[in-house]
């Protein structure tokens, strides 16, 4: 049996004035959400989406990790509309979803958006989502450059997201895990200004979960700090997933924020 061990962060930055991430790290699931930039209520659609993923993290609350994360995903997107629904000038907010989910022995990757997930294994660094932006679309196309794309204006404009479509449900795969990786989540407020060499680095340099998280946040904002920060970073290690307990960070932390009706209660700790 294999679990998670490890450790979140959410940080403001330098320049935004609230944060609109959520992130989520336990013993069998990790989440980072960023709430759309430029929408109504980004805050509230990332809160909402974190805390119906992390009821996933309940004994016995899925069979296996690819339904689970589905269904969580179907939830989210009712309780975002459901938002909606209850206060019209919310109309337009949406979050990206990046979340891992794990039963002991198999995971499974969701996502939506441009945040991130990496897999450190044996000091190399892979990328294991593609961002879904308009950016990403020209790069594979070939209309663009790597150069071109980390200046373009719509590098933030993401073509998938959950804002409350049912029919958007985002990609949901298996994801080879074993025991000693090391799993990245993170928000674009880190990859947009800490390329992926100095994110290895980090992550080379310090064996702690802990404290290459608190570095990862610290590098961002040496960098301009432009907009949220997010990292959720674990390593699998020995051990049964299923717990109620779990660390909650960003706006998810604040109870207010998160659409949750008819979603059961879920144990936060921080």
């Amino acid at each position: 049996m294999l679990r998670f061990t490890g450790a979140a962060a959410s940080d403001r930055g330098r320049v935004r004035e609230h944060n609109e991430d959520s992130g989520y790290a336990g013993p069998g699931l990790l989440v980072v959400a960023d709430g759309v930039g430029g929408a109504a209520a980004g805050e509230v659609a990332s809160a909402t989406a974190v805390h119906v993923l992390s009821a996933l993290a309940l004994p016995g609350a899925y069979a296996d990790p690819l339904a689970g994360l589905r269904s969580g995903v179907r939830l989210a997107q009712e309780q975002v509309a459901l938002g909606v629904a209850q206060d019209e000038r919310r109309t337009g907010m949406a979050t990206t979803l990046t979340a891992v989910l794990g039963d002991g022995r198999r995971f499974a990757l969701a996502h939506l958006g441009d945040s991130r997930a990496y897999v450190w294994r044996e000091r190399t660094l892979t990328r294991v989502t593609r961002d879904h932006t308009v950016v990403q679309d020209l790069l594979d196309d070939g209309r663009l450059t790597a150069a071109e794309a980390r200046e373009h204006p719509w590098r933030h404009v993401v073509v998938r997201s959950l804002g409350g479509d049912p029919g958007e449900t985002g990609e949901v795969t298996r994801l080879d895990l074993r025991r000693g990786d090391r799993v990245l989540l993170c928000s674009d407020g880190l990859t947009d200004l800490v390329d992926d060499a100095a994110v290895a680095g980090v992550l080379a340099d310090h064996r702690s979960d802990d404290a290459a998280v608190t570095a990862l946040v610290a590098a961002a904002n040496d960098a301009g700090g432009r907009d949220n920060i997010t990292c959720v970073l674990a390593t699998v290690v020995p051990g049964v997933p299923a717990s109620h307990d779990g660390v909650l960070v960003g706006a998810v932390r604040d109870p207010r924020l998160a659409v949750v009706a008819g979603v059961g209660p879920t144990r936060r700790t921080a």
